[in-house]
């Protein structure tokens, strides 16, 4: 098999809300709408968030994503929804920081910083 991308699929029950909490996540409306109650961004090349209409699946995820100052971000996400994100997280012997949280459906989301890069 040859891998050409990755999307990965959140549902949220209130599709207006989960597309605002969303852009604002990202700071950028979807880059493509195909469908009514259907939208996705790509978060970087060739990997896809789709936000769809639906009933979340709990315990799912969580969907991570990767950023330049997990610290800085943590903050931001913390002041513009007001919401608790736990503590950035780290182990000896591994180069990455992480932190979960939820959206407003119960989708598990989850930002990462690796060290490497």
């Amino acid at each position: 098999m040859k891998n050409t991308g990755v999307t990965f699929q959140v549902r949220v029950s209130d599709y207006e809300e989960g597309v605002n909490w969303y852009q604002t996540l990202f700071n950028r409306g979807p880059d493509f709408v195909p469908h009514e109650e259907f939208v996705e961004w790509e978060v970087i090349k060739d990997t896809w968030l789709q936000v769809a209409k639906g009933t979340p699946t709990v315990g799912s995820g969580p969907f991570r994503i990767g950023v330049e100052n997990i610290e800085a971000e943590r903050e931001r996400l913390i002041s513009v929804f007001g919401i608790d994100i736990e503590t950035v997280q780290t182990r000896e012997g591994v180069p990455a920081a992480w932190c979960t949280f939820s959206d407003p459906f119960g989708n598990r989301i989850g930002l990462y910083q690796d060290f490497n890069n």
